[in-house]
């Protein structure tokens, strides 16, 4: 099998070339790479053509429509029978592609994601910012695990598709925000068979700052509503929880502003302020002691209680945000 990488690129020049670099140590020799820089100001053309003599890679540019288009216009231009779509802040693997050779054979797939993991290089907002992301105590855990909330949905940093896939389902639709969700629903609803192959991971390094984790998961939130919008069966509750998780914090916040400020405790706020923070104490050590066994890092067990609970406001308000806006404003997906 013959398989075209597709990697959309924006401004992040340094990545790439990471990312090349892991590709050079793949046990699987028989792939073709595809960049597709999305109108970026810091071009990579020469970064990736220093590849060239190594891997079988092709660099375009094209004018700034998003990634999900910056995608379809890469599998416009594959060779293979199989598309891998990367994001540009990985690293695979050297068995990657063994990995998914077995998991397609194993499984029948027409489709399939993979999960994501911390590299043992990555800094520790990294390391911290991917074990929320993966973390069953978060909103994580559910694309790289099999315990998933219904049908699983890849995700665009590691997915894969046939080449009957393409064909038939014109690639992605949207070109920003959840444009990987609306894809796999697609493809799942084209009849194909869509799954995960828990081998099959890469190392995601997401975001270097908590500032850009919270402009991200912000954006995750809003999606989930345009999916909804899109989709309504494929809006479950736990997909509301972390907007329940910023009501109930902010209600906590006033409960204990006026317990504080109030001479005369009033005994019912009293005890829901007991109760709210309790929960929210056992909740915080919950996830500090889950980090500490899952990174064996003191540093990035603490980092890791920042980073999930800025998952969790971040994708929260985001949520209510784009519901108001959606459901308020009557607006339509994309505006």
């Amino acid at each position: 099998m013959f398989f075209s990488i597709i990697v959309p690129l924006y401004n992040r020049p340094v990545e790439i070339k990471e990312m090349l670099n892991s590709l050079l140590d793949q046990r699987y020799p028989h792939f073709e790479v595809i960049v597709v820089e999305d109108g970026s100001t810091k071009k990579a053309d020469q970064i990736v053509e220093k590849f060239k003599d190594r891997l079988d890679v092709s660099y375009f540019f094209k004018e700034n429509e998003g990634q999900g288009f910056a995608r379809n216009y890469g599998f416009e231009r594959a060779k293979g029978d199989f598309f891998i779509v990367f994001d540009s802040d990985i690293i695979v693997p050297a068995d990657y592609f063994d990995q998914v050779l077995a998991g397609l054979e194993r499984d029948g797939l027409d489709a399939f994601g993979g999960p994501d993991a911390a590299h043992p290089s990555f800094t520790a907002i990294q390391k911290a910012i991917s074990y929320s992301m993966t973390s069953p105590f978060t909103t994580g855990g559910i694309r790289g695990n099999k315990k998933h909330v219904g049908q699983f949905h890849p995700r665009s940093f590691n997915l894969g598709i046939s080449r009957a896939v393409w064909e038939k389902t014109g690639g992605f639709k949207l070109s920003r925000r959840s444009e990987d969700i609306e894809f796999s629903i697609r493809m799942i609803n084209a009849g194909f068979k869509v799954g995960l192959i828990p081998e099959a991971y890469v190392y995601h390094k997401r975001r270097t700052s908590f500032q850009q984790f919270y402009k991200q998961t912000h954006n995750f939130g809003k999606g989930r509503i345009d999916i909804y919008c899109l989709y309504p069966k494929e809006l479950k509750p736990v997909h509301a929880l972390p907007a329940v998780f910023v009501v109930g914090l902010s209600v906590l916040l006033m409960i204990n502003v006026i317990n504080l400020l109030t001479m005369d405790a009033i005994y019912f706020l009293h005890i829901l302020g007991l109760l709210g923070n309790t929960f929210l104490i056992l909740y915080t050590v919950l996830l500090f002691l889950h980090a500490l066994v899952t990174t064996k890092s003191l540093k990035v067990a603490l980092l890791s209680v920042v980073a999930a609970f800025t998952q969790l406001i971040a994708y929260g308000l985001g949520f209510l945000s784009q519901y108001a806006h959606k459901f308020i404003t009557n607006k339509k997906v994309g505006e």
